[in-house]
């Protein structure tokens, strides 16, 4: 099972609130709604995978970390992150990290 966090990004939710109009509007069911984010799910944590090679460094002041069920979490406060010439600062960041390797394949149908 691939994981659900990208659910609330930009593209999830715009994804999740397409879903709701078609499934309201009854042209698709809810069990096939189900389907397509679980598909959606597999896609984009394949896609990061595989494709993302891009580096960005960060320094803050921890906040608050925690470890559950293989994911960390990790509140850091007064950051700033370096891309090559970039610089952004941002008072308070929440980063949630996962283990990007499967034991389990992702097959496509």
């Amino acid at each position: 099972m691939a994981y659900q966090l990208y659910r609330n990004t930009t593209l999830g939710n715009s994804l999740q609130e397409s879903l709701d109009e078609l499934i309201q509007s009854q042209q698709i069911t809810p069990q096939l709604a189900l389907q397509v984010l679980l598909q959606f799910d597999k896609a984009i944590n394949s896609a990061l995978a595989q494709r993302v090679r891009n580096r960005v460094n960060f320094r803050g002041s921890l906040n608050t970390y925690r470890f559950c069920d293989n994911v960390w979490t990790f509140v850091l406060n007064d950051v700033e992150f370096r891309e090559v010439t970039e610089l952004v600062k941002v008072d308070k960041v929440k980063i949630v990290a996962c283990d990007g390797k499967s034991k389990y394949e992702i097959r496509y149908k």
